[in-house]
């Protein structure tokens, strides 16, 4: 079974799971988060959002991101 994300993608929602623990992201899926630090470890937002395979994929992953966290909570 393929996983779902590549080592890049899964370092970003990480990364932006530690900035919501952190800093209470009001809207992680504001794409100028991507702009941030440490998000700006991983590229710029375009090769970021590439990693995921383009946007639709991204914001995908982000708002099943928000969908766990909100489960959890």
């Amino acid at each position: 079974m393929k996983p779902k994300y590549g080592k890049k993608s899964l370092l970003v929602l990480l990364a932006l799971l530690d900035k919501y623990a952190n800093e209470g992201i009001e809207n992680i899926e504001e794409m100028s988060i991507l702009k941030a630090p440490p998000l700006t470890n991983y590229g710029t937002p375009a090769e970021i959002i590439g990693a995921f395979g383009g946007k639709e994929n991204y914001l995908r992953a982000i708002r099943e991101l928000e969908t766990e966290l909100y489960r959890a909570a």
